[in-house]
């Protein structure tokens, strides 16, 4: 008897499935058929359309021997049938069935008889191509053995990053059994610091399916736990094939004498690293203290094991180096340690400032523009390093055993010193480190001097910013209004945000926010230009959308710069607001008792821009009704999308009535970036009530 012949064996019993959702049915292409008791095919699914050929149409009330079968098998077919809707047992095997094609395919059945509420008698078959099954059965097998057999470690984690598959190899690694892997977290398995960012990697790439590929990691395990070992480890995402997420694979293989072998390469040319480190790292940003901090994490722990960089008070306040008759005075503006240690508490911290002793280190560098290297600390000698008698003891105690003071020179001038000592680590200072340490400051001490340059010019253009911005009138008719600026945190991005409030005839009120795309003096500059020009303009009468024009005409001129405004006109008679909107974000308008809004205008273009009109769109502004008016800068990062930003922003409009003082300061403060990469300008208005004729509110 041939394979297509054969009857299919029944199946020894019931076997278990998943209860969620699988993939693997989907791969298989399960069809699914329903047969009446005496045969004909009640229901067709589309699987099963897919499988042997026919539609539904086709399909559906044909004797399912005469539409599936071919003549020799059909009465073995039937008898099958038959013993199934007679004893109920289920059956399962492989049987030969005629394609619509006139083929014959080999397809696996599942087949079991289905009793109504009535006690009629149904026949469900289950099917799926026998070829594909094979193979899948193939790719399982031979994946066990993969990973069962591999001489690398292999592991597979489930979501919440539970071990479900570990392979022999990474259980060795790990000294812990495969069988204790399974259901553990990650974390149990691997504890300890060395391991948390591959832990948080692991996650990086669930989230985003972007694969890691040979992400060194070192540390120690059960298998070795006096030892550092390496290892190159490779995460990817597993998903099934609706691009769901299963898990995260991880490939891990042992590279420790590779590691070992590069420690002593990387020693070994550790001063270059360290030159081209400081390039790369040093200045890269125009913040003073950042910059020296940049420099004390070059050094540390590379060259020293404690450090500290100081700036003359002379140049952060006003750009020279006069020290005067008396000691220079010195402030603090980073340390680092390499470890804990209380030789940190003897560093004057950043922010403070300090004076030092004649035969300080640092003194001598401001003194005769020269470095100061002491190889070796005697007992009594930390005095020499030391701003107190406390402070040497500390240092004393903590081990402190050599000493380099390097000045910071930029432009011919000493801007400030940097302070290096060892303790853990028994080398002494030699002339190379001196060389090294020199050149680092010298890298620092421009970018330094940059920074301190930018610093003053910031500042004039923060003053000159303040300066244009107006001095809110206590009483606005039928008004309460709040308004705000703060400038930008950020190096170079001060200058171009701005709010008015202008009385007009009729006990009338124009309110406008706006913001030049730029930064810096200019910047301020066009801004306070601008600004000129729309109280000016407002004098004139106009409706929002010819305000506007005529500000695009006057941006037009100010070259290369370009603007965003929204300019609004209340009236309290008629409790009415007119606004009009030059590419700014919209305002929120809140109903008094109801929810924010985002105010639905016509976007217009930036001023400038030229040559496109201008809308303007007229509200109800209701006493107890609240208008919001702002800059991007309150809104907007670097990373979260805009939409969401506003969404955060009408959630904290939302909820209990407060006044627009404390408004305004709640918004700066839950929703400005902390590192306030733009200038935030803010103006809320209230509407209130009317006095009548005789001084008192209706």
């Amino acid at each position: 008897m041939s394979p297509a012949q054969q009857p299919p064996q029944r199946p020894g019993g019931p076997k278990d499935a998943d209860s969620g959702p699988s993939g693997l049915m989907d791969l298989l292409g399960v069809a699914a058929v329903l047969l009446e008791a005496d045969g004909r095919i009640d229901m067709w699914s589309p699987q099963a359309e897919q499988l042997f050929g026919y539609t539904g149409s086709e399909a559906v009330g044909q004797y399912a021997a005469l539409l599936l079968l071919q003549p020799e098998h059909r009465d073995a077919a039937i008898m099958l049938f038959a013993e199934v809707m007679e004893t109920g047992r289920g059956w399962a095997g492989a049987f030969p069935v005629r394609h619509k094609d006139g083929s014959t395919r080999m397809v696996e059945f599942r087949n079991m008889r289905l009793t109504d509420n009535i006690g009629d008698h149904y026949a469900l078959g289950l099917a799926t191509d026998r070829t594909t099954l094979r193979q899948v059965e193939r790719g399982v097998a031979l994946s066990t053995r993969l990973v069962t057999q591999a001489p690398i470690g292999l592991a597979i984690l489930d979501t919440d990053l539970r071990y479900v598959v570990v392979n022999p190899a990474l259980a060795s690694m790990h000294g812990v059994a495969e069988a204790e892997h399974v259901g553990r977290r990650f974390g149990e398995i691997l504890p300890g610091a060395p391991f948390q960012d591959a832990e948080t990697a692991m996650r990086r790439v669930l989230e985003t399916g972007v694969p890691v590929v040979d992400r060194q990691v070192v540390g120690r395990t059960r298998a070795d736990p006096e030892g550092d070992h390496a290892w190159a480890v490779s995460l990817y995402r597993l998903e099934d094939q609706h691009a769901n997420v299963l898990g995260v694979a991880n490939v891990v293989v042992d590279v420790t004498d590779r590691y070992q072998a590069a420690r002593r390469a990387d020693r070994a040319q550790q001063r270059l690293r360290l030159v081209a480190d400081g390039s790369a790292r040093i200045g890269t940003t125009l913040e003073v203290e950042r910059t020296a901090q940049e420099l004390a994490d070059v050094v540390v722990p590379g060259l020293a094991d404690m450090v500290s960089v100081d700036l003359l008070d002379s140049v952060l306040q006003t750009g020279r180096t006069d020290v005067g008759e008396g000691p220079p005075l010195f402030r603090a503006l980073a340390v680092k340690t390499a470890y804990p240690t209380d030789a940190a508490q003897a560093i004057v911290p950043p922010g403070r400032l300090t004076t030092y002793h004649a035969d300080h280190p640092a003194a001598y560098c401001v003194r005769t523009r020269k470095p100061h290297l002491i190889t070796h600390l005697d007992s009594g000698d930390h005095t020499r390093i030391a701003t107190d008698p406390e402070a040497a003891s500390l240092l004393a105690r903590a081990g402190v055993h050599t000493d380099i003071a390097v000045p910071l020179i930029a432009r011919e001038q000493v801007i400030g010193v940097m302070g290096l000592a060892r303790a853990r680590n028994p080398v002494p200072f030699d002339e190379d480190d001196l060389a090294l340490a020199c050149e680092l400051a010298s890298t620092a001490a421009l970018s330094i001097d940059n920074a301190v340059l930018h610093h003053h010019i910031r500042s004039a253009a923060e003053t000159l910013q303040r300066s244009l911005l107006p001095q809110l009138s206590p009483r606005h008719p039928g008004l309460e209004v709040a308004a705000r600026y703060r400038p930008a945190q950020a190096f170079s991005e001060v200058g171009g945000d701005w709010y008015d409030v202008i009385p007009l005839e009729g006990d009338r009120t124009a309110l406008t926010v706006g913001d030049v795309m730029g930064s810096g003096i200019p910047a301020a500059t066009a801004m306070g230009r601008l600004r000129t020009a729309t109280s000016t303009l407002a004098d004139l009468d106009l409706g929002p959308a010819r305000i506007l024009t005529h500000l695009d005409k006057i941006t037009s001129g100010l070259d290369p710069y370009i603007a965003t405004c929204v300019y609004a006109i209340y009236d309290p008679h008629h409790a009415r607001l007119q606004v009009a909107s030059a590419g700014h974000l919209p305002p929120v308008l809140i109903r008094a008792g109801g929810p924010p809004e985002l105010l639905d205008l016509p976007t217009g273009t930036p001023l400038g821009v030229g040559g496109v009109p201008f809308e303007t769109t007229t509200f109800d502004l209701r006493p107890g009704d609240q208008l919001v008016l702002y800059t991007d800068g309150l809104v907007e990062t670097r990373s979260d999308p805009i939409d969401e930003r506003l969404d955060d922003l009408l959630r904290l409009l939302t909820g209990p009535d407060h006044s627009t003082e404390e408004t305004c300061d709640r918004l700066l403060q839950q929703l400005r970036h902390p590192a306030g990469h733009d200038d935030v300008a803010l103006l809320i208005a209230r509407a209130q009530p009317q006095p009548d004729a005789r001084g008192t509110e209706p």
